[in-house]
């Protein structure tokens, strides 16, 4: 198969399960367990892309100054800092890392 032939399929799959959500019925939507799974689910999600973007390069395994930033924004939020503080806590601990040499 072709990478368009993929690309297409992928496509149409997600189009069509966005479909499959309207016809959940509006009372499974309410329940409260369904909300908290829903929610804890969009917070995984979120955490395993920046964790694979923080450590992966393509297709090998990168440690590099992504990594500290990773640890400088995880400390702020630990500290529970505003979001701004949080971001920019990441990013001068990446630039202090580059600076020092750790690509």
């Amino acid at each position: 198969m072709t990478l368009w032939l993929w690309l297409l399929l992928s496509c149409g799959l997600a189009y069509a399960w966005k479909l499959v959500g309207y016809l959940v019925p509006a009372s499974m939507l309410r329940n409260p367990r369904m909300s908290r799974i829903a929610g804890t689910m969009t917070i995984g999600l979120l955490a395993s892309l920046t964790v694979l973007n923080t450590v992966a390069s393509g297709q090998s395994l990168a440690l590099d100054a992504r990594l500290g930033a990773l640890a400088a924004a995880a400390v702020a939020l630990w500290f529970r800092a505003p979001f701004l503080v949080v971001v920019l806590a990441g990013a001068g601990a990446a630039a202090g890392l580059r600076l020092l040499g750790w690509n």
